[in-house]
């Protein structure tokens, strides 16, 4: 899920995705899901880029010909957690609960050849849709599971992971399971020595869901990082925030470099000013977990 400037820009005839020049369609790929209504929008600026929404809701937006291009500030955030995880080129383990349009999975196999990733996605219907109109590249070492994301993840190895990145929304919410301690702490398990943890988080005024959500990471990983508008750090509008933790020293100077010199600039809060952010907030368990914020009406207009 994110609020995106581009996802209103509509053209019908524009060619269906995956196409080659010429194949030409008067409608946009558009069908029920297992989460809702699907639709691929084109992008009218790139020739093969197209925009996944669900009932309404940005998901995806993904280039077939350029991988390497993300177009949702969330999502050129958590590139930067992928290519600042480990040495630029070296391939990777990546785990990534959501699959959305796989635009991340895309990225890593462009970005780092040779990395190796497992996508679980609940939605099967979207998975068979994205699969048929957005293909993967058949040479990249990306696997697909119809499952959902925590049962996908108690199922991989120990330490397997170098990264391990959470996008998991159910409409526009996340779901209540995948919020709590007892989840990251199965995160962490995953992942290997030095590995790195992303989730992406959506919250408005008041941020209590956000600062939950650092709170509950805070009890699992001794380093966090956040990554974020400053609008919506400010509490101003609702929008998504990226939650970086390890094990290790995270690499917040140059983090904090690249999210600055965005096209769309955010923002990364680490340690003391984390702590001030977060406030004393909840930690989210099992027991008393709840599904991340509605989205309020216009978010998406």
């Amino acid at each position: 899920m994110a609020k995106n400037p581009t996802a209103k820009n509509r053209r019908r005839g524009r060619g269906v995705p995956g196409a080659g020049p010429g194949h030409d369609t008067t409608t946009e790929p558009t069908e029920p899901v297992d989460g809702g209504l699907a639709e691929l929008v084109p992008d009218r600026e790139r020739s093969r880029a197209w925009t996944l929404l669900i009932d309404g809701a940005p998901q995806s937006h993904v280039d077939l010909d350029d991988p390497r291009h993300l177009s949702f500030p969330y999502q050129r955030r958590l590139g930067h957690v992928a290519d600042l995880v480990a040495p630029a080129g070296r391939p990777l383990h990546v785990v990534h609960l959501g699959g959305g349009a796989f635009t991340l999975a895309r990225y890593v196999a462009a970005t780092r050849p040779r990395s190796t990733q497992q996508i679980v996605e609940l939605d099967a219907r979207l998975v068979q849709l994205v699969r048929r109109e957005l293909p993967l590249d058949p040479g990249a070492r990306i696997r697909v599971r119809s499952a959902d994301a925590r049962a996908g993840l108690a199922k991989m190895p120990d330490g397997w992971a170098d990264l391990v990145i959470t996008d998991v929304f159910d409409g526009a919410r996340t779901p209540a399971h995948l919020t709590s301690a007892e989840f990251l702490t199965d995160v962490r398990r995953v992942l290997a020595p030095g590995g790195g943890y992303a989730a992406n988080l959506a919250d408005g005024p008041p941020l209590a869901h956000l600062r939950s959500q650092i709170a509950t990471a805070a009890t699992v990983f001794p380093e966090l990082a956040l990554a974020a508008d400053p609008a919506v750090l400010r509490g101003r509008r609702f929008g998504n925030a990226v939650l970086l933790a390890s094990e290790r020293e995270l690499p917040v100077a140059e983090l904090t470099r690249r999210v600055a010199g965005d096209p769309h600039p955010g923002r990364v809060e680490h340690g003391r000013s984390l702590t001030d952010f977060t406030g004393g907030a909840t930690v989210v368990t099992d027991a008393n977990a709840k599904p991340s914020p509605v989205p309020p009406p216009g978010t998406f207009d």
